[in-house]
């Protein structure tokens, strides 16, 4: 029986010892949304990649962050993962009055669409990098996820990987929507890919980074070493889009305040019921 009065999380740690801003903005939202709502909150970070850590089942919440290379890469922790979704999935099912809720992140959420056969994971024809619109679907629109942004609303978005065309793949669960799509480019012969999917009533995920906050993308932007290789990779004009973008308080600055606030605020009034 989960203790109402104590909310534990599990960090799953995607990145493969790589720097990154991801778990930084993750740790941020946690611990400010702890103090706004005057919970007890604790989390532990698992690095999965790197040293095949994996939470057990003994969490209330799930959070998995993005991470470089394939989702396809085969090794032990794939497994892992894929086996911890699968028992959150029956531990839910098995459970009317006690709930357990995973977000997932751009490489997570890659890797969820594989585990629960929603979609065509595949390589994109070149990476896609910056801050860009989303676009709600009808079941977006109606999702708590998204309560207080509009459509489009705009967040960061890194990947060498898609998921596209889920509707002519199996649902072998009942509850999956698409809940967000990239923006439609009618003038290239393109799918749209899927940026949001709520996979059960429980485990949702994003392919950007909702995360992601002004400061850090910012001061990640201006380290010389990033800047490089950013205009070596997409231009000058990307770039200073980007910095632009970062300082308009609509964006992503918005996002981060809203999708994973609302996942914790459906899942704790869910948790603090049964």
């Amino acid at each position: 029986m989960t203790d109402k009065n104590k909310i534990e999380i599990a960090v799953i740690d995607m990145n493969k010892g790589n720097a990154n801003e991801g778990m930084r903005g993750i740790a941020e939202i946690l611990l400010r949304y702890q103090t706004e709502m005057g919970l007890s909150l604790s989390f532990d970070v698992f690095d999965l990649r790197q040293k095949g850590e994996i939470p057990d089942l003994n969490y209330d919440i799930y959070i998995s962050s993005g991470g470089p290379g394939s989702p396809y890469d085969g090794e032990q922790w794939e497994n892992d993962f894929f086996d911890l979704l699968g028992q959150i999935e029956s531990f839910n099912v098995n459970n009317e009055q006690t709930k357990k809720y995973a977000f997932l992140i751009c490489h997570s959420f890659q890797m969820a669409c594989r585990k629960f056969g929603l979609g065509h994971v595949i390589q994109r024809q070149s990476p896609a990098f910056g801050i860009f619109p989303m676009f709600l679907t009808e079941e977006g629109k109606n999702d708590p996820l998204f309560n207080g942004l509009p459509t489009p609303f705009y967040a960061v978005d890194s990947r060498h990987w898609q998921v596209i065309n889920p509707e002519h793949t199996p649902f072998y669960i009942t509850d999956n929507k698409v809940l967000a799509l990239e923006k439609d480019r009618p003038h290239i012969d393109l799918e749209r890919c899927v940026m949001s999917i709520r996979f059960t009533k429980e485990i949702v995920g994003t392919q950007f980074h909702p995360e992601a906050d002004p400061i850090g993308i910012k001061l990640y932007l201006l380290q010389e070493d990033k800047k490089k290789t950013i205009i070596e990779n997409h231009g000058i004009e990307k770039y200073n889009e980007m910095l632009n973008s970062i300082d308009d308080p609509t964006r992503i600055a918005l996002t981060q305040q809203v999708i994973l606030p609302n996942f914790l605020n459906e899942a704790i009034n869910t948790l603090q019921k049964g």
